[in-house]
């Protein structure tokens, strides 16, 4: 079929095909020759090769009766002798078999050489052929599947590594998230809230970020490594912001946490109800659930809600403002039960749930806390009524506040430190601590109450009217402003405790990075009066050379005899720096030596001071730390000696 098909396209006699069918083994295989040869072949005169033909082709009748054998046998053997597409141009080229059959001996090796290379150019392209031929796939179907397997999937990257498929999160800014979470939702506690809302809130951080933080910090990533490897998905914050995120985050988890343990722990003991569930999931601080759970503890005389309403008039209080115009106390009343026994108690009762209702309410309690923002809410403090100076030990801690025994700041002016001094006066019972609301945010409240939030569906009777602005009023006084004041101290107390922290570690770091006199001899003096001034020198290497004791400022004509000695001792160990504590005696042992200076007392040395803080000193010298570093010396010259040191 193949020879038929070459005899149509190419329009040659049939013997010529055979003629190269007929060809030996070797001799076939030139048809992949050199380029060289082929060049050199065809640059041969027409007549030359006209001529060539006649004379080469007559004895080569004999061998071809020997070839075709062989031909037939490998055909037989080997199905697969259909040549590629190139060799479709082999009767052109099978024309000058005479130099081929001049140069028998080279092209044996050359062809010998070049078998491997050939045999793959010529496999390869029949094996495309095989597995994508129809016939191919129905003759063999196992061989075909495997050269589908072996195929490689389309990949336009030219040998390198598959482009990364991005995930989009569910973000509000449709953010890029290039991970996805390990970790899942499932550990996070469920509450009327969403905790991104929340800590966007609290934070002042898009949601989003909250969002892809909150992922991040699931999957156990660090604060280092978020701030520098992730910066596209946290909007480029700094690591402090991230701190503050993860610590606002922390604190919203263990509420919802200690929320869940207290709603298991209430179903155990049979008081959980739908109002409680609802109100302890609505809380966000732990003020807030402890508002809420503080009646419903073990041990605990319960609420007077919680009385009133295990005298049955809940179904009143709810009807009050349901269903107003059917309401009838009357039928509630029972001579013989306490709480119950006259229409007073009855509506002393149903003013009790109104009022807890009220106080639980998520959205009363949101409108009470915008209102306290839009208002001037201060911090007031009072000397306490029950110190006085006489008791042994109040006197100095009530000299100690003097600056807050009439004090009064707005809570959004207030200083940290404040605050700090504040609460250590009310812990020391010397100063008494007052929130105060301005009226104006009580009468707004109460109106909103009673107008929009907790209106009566239908019309209310006077009388009951009149239950309700009791209602709203108690739960105000009793419950709301209470918490109010619990929420504003605990939140001005955590900011100034945080606040505190960094201005140590800014005063640290400054302390620590101070630049050091390196390389010089320094005169450590330790200022006093009665005892004297301590000396102490030591080497650039911090080793103690000399110590002594000058007595400057015990008389007038002590001061000028005692500079001798300074002089001899900063000679003898070329010592031109001099470092004075700033303790007791400092400004007096500074004016001594800027005298001494200014005069050029020390000359030739050209002698500097500088005034070094000892605080700890004191307590550094008698340490054990200090004894062994300086074991013979005595603790106020060691103090000398660590203060040349800190310089």
């Amino acid at each position: 079929a193949q020879e038929k098909r070459w005899k149509i396209e190419e329009r040659q006699p049939i013997v010529d095909v055979c003629t190269e069918m007929s060809l030996p083994k070797r001799a076939r295989k030139t048809v992949a020759a050199p380029k060289q040869e082929l060049s050199f072949l065809s640059g041969m005169s027409e007549s030359e090769e006209g001529s060539n033909e006649e004379e080469d082709w007559k004895p080569e009748k004999k061998p071809a009766k020997r070839v075709t054998k062989t031909v037939v046998k490998k055909t037989a053997a080997k199905p697969k002798a259909p040549t590629a597409a190139k060799p479709r141009k082999a009767p052109a080229k099978t024309k000058p078999s005479s130099a081929a059959k001049k140069s028998e001996s080279t092209q044996d090796n050359e062809v010998t050489k070049s078998e491997p290379s050939s045999e793959k150019e010529v496999n390869k392209p029949i094996k495309k052929e095989m597995t994508k031929s129809p016939t191919m796939q129905k003759t063999n179907p196992k061989l075909f599947q495997m050269e589908k397997e072996e195929e490689p999937s389309d990949d336009f990257t030219f040998g390198g590594p598959p482009v990364k498929k991005l995930k989009t999160s569910a973000d509000p800014a449709g953010k890029v998230v290039k991970y996805k979470a390990k970790s899942s939702n499932a550990d996070d506690c469920d509450m009327n809230w969403n905790i991104v809302e929340v800590l966007s809130d609290r934070t002042n951080i898009e949601p989003w970020v909250c969002s892809n933080l909150i992922k991040l910090f699931q999957d156990e990533n660090t604060i280092p490594f978020i701030a520098r490897y992730r910066k596209e998905l946290i909007n480029n914050l700094d690591a402090d912001a991230l701190r503050e995120v993860q610590q606002a985050m922390t604190d919203l988890r263990s509420v919802a946490k200690k929320a869940h343990n207290l709603v298991e722990k209430l179903k155990k003991e049979g008081k959980l109800n739908a109002s409680l569930h609802t109100a302890m999931l609505n809380c966000r601080t732990a003020d807030e659930l402890e508002h809420v759970y503080t009646p419903y503890k073990t041990g605990s005389k319960g609420t007077k809600a919680q009385r009133a309403r295990q005298l049955g008039l809940e179904d009143a209080a709810k009807a009050l403002i349901e269903t107003p115009q059917q309401l009838n106390l009357y039928k509630y009343i029972k001579q013989n039960t306490e709480g119950l026994a006259t229409l007073q108690d009855v509506e002393t009762g149903v003013q009790h749930i109104l009022a807890d209702m009220i106080a639980k309410d998520k959205d009363t309690l949101e409108h009470i806390r915008n209102l306290c923002k839009q208002n001037f809410v201060t911090l007031n403090s009072t000397l306490a009524k029950s110190t006085g100076k006489d008791k042994e030990g109040n006197a100095k801690d009530v000299d100690k506040f003097h600056l807050y025994h009439n004090f009064t700041c707005n809570i959004n002016r207030v200083q940290h430190h404040q605050i700090l001094a504040i609460n250590r006066g009310e812990n020391l019972k010397v100063l008494t601590v007052k929130v105060s609301v301005p009226d104006r945010v009580k009468d707004a409240f109460s109106r909103w109450c009673v107008n929009e939030r907790w209106r009566p569906k239908q019309f209310a009777r006077p009388e009951l009217m009149k239950i309700l602005h009791n209602s709203v009023e108690d739960a105000y006084k009793r419950l709301i402003y209470p918490l109010l004041c619990r929420e504003f101290r605990s939140k001005l107390t955590s900011d100034a405790e945080k606040e505190s922290i960094m201005m140590f570690g800014r005063n640290l770091r400054q302390l620590l990075l101070a630049n050091p006199v390196r390389g010089r001899t320094i005169l450590g003096v330790d200022p006093g009066y009665k005892h004297g001034c301590k000396l102490a020198v030591i080497s650039p290497t911090n080793q103690i050379l000399h110590t002594d004791v000058v007595y400057l400022h015990s008389g007038p004509g002590r001061g000028m005899a005692e500079a001798e000695k300074i002089r001899k001792l900063l000679q003898n160990f070329n010592c031109q720096t001099v470092a004075i504590g700033n303790g007791t005696a400092c400004r007096e042992t500074e004016r001594y030596f800027a005298d001494l200076i200014q005069r050029k007392f020390f000359a030739p040395l050209n002698v500097v001071y500088c005034i070094t803080n000892e605080a700890g000193a004191s307590i550094y010298s008698v340490s054990p730390e200090a004894a062994k570093e300086m074991p013979d010396l005595d603790p106020n010259l060691r103090s000398a000696g660590n203060i040349a040191s800190r310089m």
